[in-house]
């Protein structure tokens, strides 16, 4: 019996066609800018020594409205990594399975951070950099590789090999530099979330506004999220806490405030804070794009009609299905 002829190859419809000219577009416009080419005409950048106290680098990202630094050695005169919200969260988790070492922990140095990571049997974060005259495309590809939400632009002088940090790119930051830049490739982008399985829609991790602080970070820890939502008795969603949102509870080393409600967190934000966003499965990507370049979106809560909690799409679900859906390479990334 002869074979069956190989099935011709399904013709694309005109709305997959679209889709595909938008993310190639967009692909190529990444691979022509570099991590330069993100960067505010002005900014400012806050470095942390790792022989500063840990409860003093604590004040300083409070006291100039930050969520993170670079750290640097100065004894090896090299950059150390970066400090993040979830060091922080290592450093509660080290209090709670450690309470007869809380006199120590005012003490406790930046450069113990990785010595707190090994203590609590937290797995390390990648301290990745990029070159800043690298293409925007590779950085994003490390980003989404090591799953870091940021990624610090290190310099290195060609001669003496001393390391200079930059500054420091986000998720957030790259996709406003997309959507503000490529809006002719954006609104190319027509298919729905529920087209593109963007998000994340099972087992999903909640709380309520009368949950304790120091549940919803054990939430966290658990699961290696970086966000909760908060919804009522009958799922609908009210807020989500998120990892920066356990800053101002131990400002000044007020570890005993974790006890407090999510609800008595939530109110310590700063005013500047744009809350959450939400949409549906039935919103397009380039909706979501217009979304993000007029606004400070760093995830997207996805509700039903009667604003009731069905996933949440991260900004790496986003970026991951803009740089890498289809790509032949996808394994190995």
């Amino acid at each position: 019996m002869a074979d069956a002829p190989d099935p011709k190859p399904q013709s694309q419809s005109p709305l997959d066609k679209e889709q595909r000219q938008g993310l190639n577009s967009i692909r190529d416009f990444l691979r022509k800018r570099t991590s330069y080419d993100v960067l505010p005409l002005s900014f400012r950048l806050i470095v942390l020594d790792t022989d500063l106290l840990i409860k003093k680098s604590l004040n300083i990202l409070i006291q100039n409205s930050i969520v993170s630094a670079p750290l640097w050695d100065s004894h090896a005169s090299r950059f150390a990594g970066i400090l993040t919200a979830t060091d922080y969260i290592n450093v509660i988790q080290y209090h709670c399975q450690f309470p007869d070492e809380m006199n120590k922990l005012d003490q406790f140095r930046l450069s113990s951070l990785r010595d707190i990571e090994k203590a609590i049997g937290a797995t390390p974060i990648e301290s990745v950099s990029v070159h800043p005259s690298k293409p925007l495309y590779e950085a994003l590809r490390r980003m989404l590789k090591t799953r870091a939400r940021r990624i610090p632009l290190v310099d290195v002088d060609d001669e003496t090999g001393r390391e200079t940090v930059i500054s420091v790119i986000t998720q957030y930051r790259i996709l406003k530099f997309i959507a503000v830049n490529n809006e002719h490739n954006t609104i190319l982008l027509k298919k729905t979330v529920r087209d593109l399985h963007l998000g994340t829609y099972t087992d999903l991790a909640v709380a309520r506004m009368a949950s304790t602080v120091l549940d919803v970070i054990d939430l966290m820890v658990n699961r290696n999220i970086s966000c909760v939502p908060i919804v009522d008795s009958e799922n609908r969603v009210l807020n989500a806490f998120e990892a920066v949102d356990v800053i101002p509870c131990i400002k000044g080393g007020a570890y005993d405030d974790l006890n407090g409600t999510v609800g008595e967190a939530l109110c310590k934000r700063p005013e500047d804070n744009p809350g959450i966003f939400t949409c549906s499965e039935d919103d397009r990507l380039d909706s979501i794009f217009d979304t993000i370049r007029k606004s400070r979106v760093h995830r997207l809560i996805v509700v039903d009609d009667e604003n009731k909690l069905k996933g949440v799409i991260s900004l790496s679900d986003i970026l991951k299905y803009v740089l890498l859906h289809d790509e032949e390479d996808v394994a190995k990334s």
